[in-house]
């Protein structure tokens, strides 16, 4: 727990507190450890959670797509059931969640788990996207980047149980109740239960065992990776949870990177496959692909560097034009975004400047039409290059707000659409700089 001793931290907290005092005290990031009181209570609180939560109402009965994925729990018990009902099923605005939502699981307790939450609240991406950037700044990138899992509600236990973290984690808890949380290290754990499975039911006795951390409204727990652990409550409450995505190398080079070496290898060999011999057997088919295999494996290894350096530097320039949040297709907080800004630039608009926590990443070259390469809130954008946009497209990159005065057309609409610019009036440009 901190102390009086411990400095106080800033929010977001800066550089130096990722790499001095988050280290200390967690070990390395290989402890957990409590830090009190970091969120400010006007920044971020449960009803902006709700609001994600209504926002993913409101799609639903629009017929928008979301990549945000909702589940329901009663107990340890998924209610795949209830997810229409609570995107769709009338909410009264003198109703309360938690009334709500017993009357809808016909249950006491229950709990709402949303994966992707930063997709559904402008608010939300912007606030956390401030601790993950300073955590980016300070400690380092996670190639897989984040997310926002939602934990809502006033349920006894972590519906999951006692289970096992496989990413490290910042537990950001928003309140109003407090949660009581409970970690294993993987060694006490199996000494405890035997095993690696996760344990359900009546684990009182595991919570004797364990190290108990009490998260009040505005703390933020770190919860390393291969840590065991579980919520327990007594009343209503709302975490985020933001996990870190720090793939192993392999996996990510056997998903993503060496799958597109071996396709543009393939793609340049046009040649039909030959009809084989029934009598011969499949003998001969195999020495052929084998022959075929190792040839494209010695010409990939000849491209590895260079390739991987370019696949590499796209995927950076992704995750950190997201803001750090990993890139989903159907974001409504870009799609809200995006809206609001076409709307302010029809009320007279004169200045645009890049949305925090999202960066624009321009290619200083020009490609064979005659286009910039833009990349912005993870997005890929080819811009038809002109002075004046070249000049804006650099000031934005750096953080600047550029005048509207030479930009337009559908140049200008594209860039709107992505959800990552931000127009703003005279004063408030003058306001902010």
């Amino acid at each position: 727990m901190t102390t009086a001793a411990d400095p106080v931290i800033t929010w977001p907290p800066s550089p130096e507190f990722w790499s001095t005092q988050f280290q200390e005290k967690t070990a390395g990031a290989v402890a957990p450890f409590l830090f009190k009181g970091i969120v400010p209570a006007d920044r971020l609180g449960p009803n902006d959670v709700l609001d994600g939560l209504r926002r993913l109402r409101s799609a639903t009965a629009a017929g928008e797509h979301s990549s945000a994925r909702t589940r329901v729990y009663v107990g340890e018990d998924r209610r795949d059931e209830a997810i229409d009902s609570v995107l769709s099923a009338p909410w009264a605005p003198d109703t309360d969640f938690v009334g709500w939502m017993q009357q809808l699981t016909g249950a006491e307790r229950f709990s709402l788990v949303i994966n992707n939450l930063e997709t559904t609240s402008s608010k939300l991406s912007a606030v956390l996207g401030e601790l993950v950037g300073s955590a980016f700044a300070g400690w380092g990138v996670p190639i897989g980047g984040a997310e926002q899992v939602a934990f809502v509600g006033n349920y006894s236990g972590t519906a999951f149980g006692v289970h096992e973290g496989y990413e490290d984690a910042f537990l950001v808890h928003l309140g109003p109740g407090t949660k009581h949380f409970y970690c294993w290290s993987g060694q006490l754990y199996r000494e405890l239960t035997g095993s690696d499975a996760p344990t359900f039911g009546d684990y009182t006795a595991l919570l004797e065992r364990g190290e108990r951390f009490d998260l009040e409204p505005g703390d933020v727990l770190f919860l390393p990776r291969r840590v065991f652990h579980v919520g327990v409550q007594d009343e209503f409450s709302a975490s985020v949870a933001v996990p870190l995505y720090t793939f192993p190398d392999t996996r990510m080079l056997a998903l993503s990177v060496l799958p597109e070496l071996l396709e543009s290898a393939a793609a340049a060999d046009t040649t039909p496959s030959p009809m084989h011999s029934l009598t011969a057997g499949p003998g001969p088919v195999v020495a052929t692909l084998t022959t075929a295999a190792t040839s494209m494996l010695t010409a990939v290894s000849m491209q590895l560097e260079a390739k991987i350096g370019e696949l590499l530097s796209a995927r950076w320039r992704t995750l950190l034009s997201n803001g750090g949040w990993e890139f989903t297709e159907h974001d409504l907080a870009r799609s809200d975004a995006a809206r609001e800004a076409a709307a302010a630039l029809a009320a007279g608009g004169t200045h645009l400047r890049v949305a925090a926590p999202f960066t624009l990443h321009a290619d200083p070259g020009i490609d064979d039409s005659l286009h910039i390469t833009v990349t912005i809130r993870g997005q890929v954008l080819t811009l038809p290059e002109s002075p004046a946009w070249g000049r804006a497209l650099a000031a934005l990159a750096d953080g600047q707000t550029v005048r509207t005065d030479e930009l337009g057309g559908d140049t200008l609409a594209l860039l709107l659409a992505s959800g990552g610019i931000q127009v703003l009036t005279h004063d408030d440009a003058r306001k902010t700089a």
